[in-house]
């Protein structure tokens, strides 16, 4: 029996992660059946915190 280098070979071929069916982006969850970017398969809200929000940059003239 070989380890190391061959045995990676037999990793390939299995995904995790799939497209979202409500959000579109591929973060669905094959095995734990939930997408990591909406929430769907875990809330019927969409999956939201204060921390992802951008604050709007404002930029100032210096007044001579």
């Amino acid at each position: 029996m070989t380890k190391g280098t061959p045995s990676q070979g037999k990793k390939s071929g299995k995904k995790n992660f799939i497209r979202c069916r409500r959000c579109g982006k591929p973060a669905y969850h094959v095995r734990k059946k939930k997408c990591s970017a909406c929430g769907f398969g875990k809330t019927p809200r969409m999956r939201k915190y204060s921390w992802q929000k951008k604050t709007k940059k404002t930029y100032t003239t210096k007044l001579r």
